[in-house]
């Protein structure tokens, strides 16, 4: 037999020998998961031997792993500012430097919001969550993503207050609202072979690059977004770090107020935010 501590040990090894970035938190999450207790329970079970059925789980998992399949797609789920998203190879994956864009919207009042490009609906469901007065509609190219993203507003419990359907960018959205919202693929077609194993191999690659210049998203909101927004309305959109300064002049170039950067928890710019002119 063999015990937690020793079979966590052994997949760290392994784990680590396959480029993973933290293998000891990785073999953790996924014996927790394996085991069936949470992750912070781990460290109880260390020292007692861990069954025929809960290591082949395990083995399992780990080799899995080993080939860079995202811990997220194993257990099934990714945390997002405090709440649990499904996750699938269908959409990206919830990542902390998004919650910079949260953080922004929930600064300012919004009664309705538009999430274009909505993946996992993190965005959309959070934002709902926050603000419990507030409705809003999301929209993505994958019919997948929006299966996923309407999961997602059930889990979370905004279903009734979340519209979400299949658009190709504003294509099929009707209304004006308070605040649009949207992190749309900002790699460029030659980034992509730099990317993670994880990225490249497992997410799907239209919500990662445009095939381009990784700038065709932020064209399509700084041209067509004022018309979808209230008077004194906002957008807010994730961007690459290094795309700062060509965003903003995208965005002053089609007569948007202020557009302006903010920076992520590293001081890295990840949003561009902008008014609709008066």
């Amino acid at each position: 037999m063999t015990t937690a501590a020793q079979a966590m040990v052994a997949a760290t090894g392994r784990l680590r020998e396959a480029g993973v970035d933290d293998p000891a938190r990785d073999a953790r999450v996924l014996l927790a998961h394996a085991a069936k207790i949470d992750a912070s329970r781990i460290t109880l079970i260390a020292p007692d031997d861990i069954s025929a059925e809960i290591s082949e789980r395990y083995e399992n998992m780990i080799r899995l792993r080993e080939s860079r399949v995202p811990v997220s797609h194993l257990i099934g789920e990714r945390e997002f500012y405090g709440r649990r998203f499904k996750v699938s190879r269908d959409v990206l994956d919830p990542r902390p430097d998004t919650e910079t864009l949260i953080e922004t919207a929930l600064a300012e009042p919004f009664a309705t919001v538009l999430d274009i490009g909505t993946g996992s609906g993190c965005i959309l469901v959070t934002l709902l969550a926050e603000r419990e007065s507030a409705v809003g509609v999301g929209t993505d190219l994958s019919e997948a993503a929006c299966l996923q993203a309407a999961a997602n507003a059930v889990f979370n419990g905004v279903e009734k207050r979340a519209d979400i359907f299949q658009s190709d960018w504003f294509g099929a959205v009707r209304g004006q609202y308070d605040l649009i919202v949207s992190n749309p693929p900002y790699l460029a077609e030659e980034e992509m072979a730099f990317v993670s194993p994880e990225l490249r191999l497992h997410e799907p690659r239209m919500a990662l690059t445009d095939e381009a210049d990784g700038l065709t998203g932020y064209r399509v909101l700084a041209e067509l977004g004022q018309q979808f927004l209230e008077t004194q309305g906002r957008l807010l959109a994730e961007i690459g770090w290094q795309q700062g300064p060509e965003v903003v002049e995208l965005f002053a170039k089609a007569g948007w107020t202020n557009p302006r950067l903010l920076q992520d928890i590293d001081g890295r710019d990840r949003v561009i935010c902008a008014e609709k002119p008066q």
